[in-house]
C-alpha cells in the first residue's frame, strides 16, 4: 500500500506544471493579451488609502503588447493609462507609459516579472517623483499578484498591490 501511495503522489507532482513550464506560460502578450480584470488599492506613510478596479484591455501586434488600463477609484474618479511593452527577448521588454519618465526594462524570471520606473504624481507640475519597484506573479490559480513599493530618494513612502484576473475568475477581492 505504502507503495501505492507513493506512486499516486508522484503521477500527482508530475501533472503540475514545472517551473520551466510556468516560465513559458507567463508572457505578458499572453497573459495581458484581451480583456483583464483587477483590483488594487494604495496606501502611502502619510495614510492616504484608495482602492480601485483595473479594466485592461490588451492588444499584441507580434512586437508590441498595447495594454490600456482604465481605472475606477473608491471615490468614484477615473483615470486612463496606457502601456507600451516591446518584446526585446524572450525574458526581457522595454516599456513606456504617458507618464513614466523614461522606459523600463520589465525581466521575466520563471513565474516572477520585475521592473522599476520614475514617475510624477502630479505630471501636470512635474511634481512628486517617485520610484515604483514592481514584482508580479503569476499565481497557480491563473491570477497575477503585483506588488509594488514606491520610493522617494530611495525611502519607501508607499505600497500598492493589484491582483489581475481574466474576466470570469471567481476570486472577489485583491490580497491587502
Amino acid at each position: 500500500m505504502p507503495k501505492f501511495s507513493l506512486a499516486l503522489v508522484g503521477l500527482a507532482l508530475s501533472l503540475l506544471p514545472s517551473a520551466g513550464q510556468a516560465a513559458d506560460k507567463f508572457t505578458f502578450e499572453d497573459y495581458f493579451a484581451g480583456r483583464t480584470e483587477a483590483v488594487g488599492s494604495f496606501s502611502a506613510i502619510n495614510g492616504v488609502k484608495r482602492t480601485f478596479t483595473v479594466d485592461l484591455t490588451g492588444k499584441w501586434d507580434g512586437k508590441t503588447l498595447t495594454l490600456r488600463e482604465d481605472f475606477v477609484f473608491d471615490d468614484g474618479t477615473k483615470d486612463r493609462k496606457t502601456w507600451r511593452f516591446t518584446k526585446t527577448s524572450p525574458t526581457t521588454y522595454s516599456g513606456t507609459r504617458e507618464d513614466v519618465i523614461g522606459e523600463t526594462t520589465v525581466r521575466l524570471n520563471g513565474a516572477v516579472a520585475r521592473f522599476n520606473y520614475l514617475v510624477y504624481l502630479s505630471p501636470e507640475t512635474q511634481g512628486n517623483k517617485v520610484r515604483f519597484w514592481d514584482k508580479m506573479v503569476l499565481r497557480q490559480d491563473g491570477t497575477v499578484l503585483n506588488t509594488a513599493l514606491v520610493t522617494k530618494f530611495g525611502i519607501p513612502v508607499a505600497k500598492t498591490t493589484v491582483e489581475f484576473r481574466k474576466p470570469g475568475y471567481s476570486h472577489k477581492t485583491a490580497s491587502r
